[in-house]
C-alpha cells in the first residue's frame, strides 16, 4: 500500500463513520448543539466542507469544484452562533456538496506524486501536502465525536 492508498483508506473510514452518524438525523436535528458552547451540527458540516475545499485548493489549485454561491459565507466564525436554520444549507445540500468536494479531493489525491507528499505547505497544523490530504478524514472524525452526543440525547442508537 502506498501513501495515496493509505490516505484514501483513512478518508473512506471517516466517511463511513460520519455518514453513519448523519444518516438518520433530520434538518432539525442538525441545528442541535452538543453543548451550549459548541457549534450545531449543520454549521460543523458546512465548516468541514468549506475547509476541505480551501485546503485542497491550496495544494492542488483548480482541483476543487466551486462551492455554491454564498455557501462559504454561511459557515464562518461569525455565523457559528446563529440558530436560525434559514441562514444555513439544508442537510440534502450539505451532503451533496460534501460528496462533490470529496470526489474532487480523491481525484486530486490520486494525482499527487510521491515526492510532493513531503512538500511544505506553510501551515503549522498540516505542514506537508501529505498532511493536508490526511487531515481530510481526521477532521471529520474530530467533529463526529460531538455528533454522538447529539445522537444520544435524541435517543438514537450507538452505531460504532
Amino acid at each position: 500500500m502506498d501513501s495515496r492508498e493509505a490516505i484514501k483508506l483513512s478518508i473512506g473510514t471517516a466517511d463511513f463513520v460520519a455518514m453513519g452518524y448523519l444518516a438518520d438525523l433530520t434538518d432539525q436535528d442538525l441545528m442541535l448543539r452538543p453543548h451550549p458552547g459548541c457549534n450545531h451540527i449543520n454549521w460543523q458540516i458546512g465548516h468541514l466542507v468549506a475547509a476541505e475545499h480551501d485546503l485542497i485548493e491550496k495544494v492542488a489549485s483548480g482541483a476543487m469544484p466551486a462551492l455554491p454561491a454564498g455557501f462559504a459565507a454561511k459557515y464562518t466564525k461569525e455565523t457559528a452562533s446563529s440558530d436560525d436554520p434559514a441562514k444555513f444549507a439544508t442537510k440534502d445540500e450539505l451532503l451533496r456538496v460534501a460528496k462533490e468536494q470529496r470526489a474532487a479531493t480523491l481525484t486530486a489525491l490520486s494525482k499527487v506524486s510521491d515526492a510532493d507528499f513531503d512538500r511544505a505547505t506553510g501551515l503549522d497544523y498540516a505542514p506537508t501536502i501529505g498532511a493536508i490530504f490526511a487531515l481530510q478524514g481526521s477532521h471529520w472524525l474530530m467533529h463526529c465525536g460531538q455528533w454522538v452526543v447529539v445522537r444520544r440525547s435524541l435517543g438514537k442508537p450507538a452505531l460504532f
